[in-house]
């Protein structure tokens, strides 16, 4: 077999997913900059709400990034799943590249019947702040983090 068929995430279904996410944060009470990738990690929308500090554009991007690629949460385990302390969590990161992969959580992928349609990012709020946005836009358009 030479193809096969995939699901993937819309410019729509993203938009629906920032939606959720900024009413979730303004719920909790923080600025946080929200990032949606496709599966292939490239961009399909972003916002820094007002307030939030300029350094979360890019710590958000690659959480999204490293989720999607990965196809798990974003945390200081390896690409197979293997803990790692804080040394090779930083080579790691310096041999992907630093815009392509953190130990930072606040990343999930978007799944949907078993695929990575992309991943989500968010960052502004302590670790479990982050996650619970990201896990509000999930659930947003009926996908898993899992």
């Amino acid at each position: 077999m030479s193809f096969a068929s995939s699901r993937r995430l819309t410019t729509d279904g993203a938009k629906l997913m920032l939606k959720a996410a900024i009413a979730k944060a303004e719920a909790i009470g923080i600025p946080v900059t929200v990032a949606i990738v496709d599966g292939g990690g490239h961009m399909l929308v972003l916002e820094r709400m007002d307030g939030g500090r300029f350094h979360t554009v890019h710590s958000s991007t690659t959480k999204a990034v490293t989720a999607a690629s990965n196809m798990r949460p974003t945390t200081t385990k390896g690409a197979q799943g293997q803990d790692l302390d804080t040394l090779h969590a930083i080579g790691l990161s310096l041999a992907a590249g630093t815009d392509r992969w953190t130990a930072m959580e606040g990343g999930f992928p978007i799944m949907i019947e078993g695929e990575c349609a992309g991943g989500i990012g968010v960052s502004g709020g302590d670790w479990q702040q982050d996650q619970d946005v990201a896990t509000a836009a999930v659930d947003a358009v009926g996908a898993t983090t899992m």
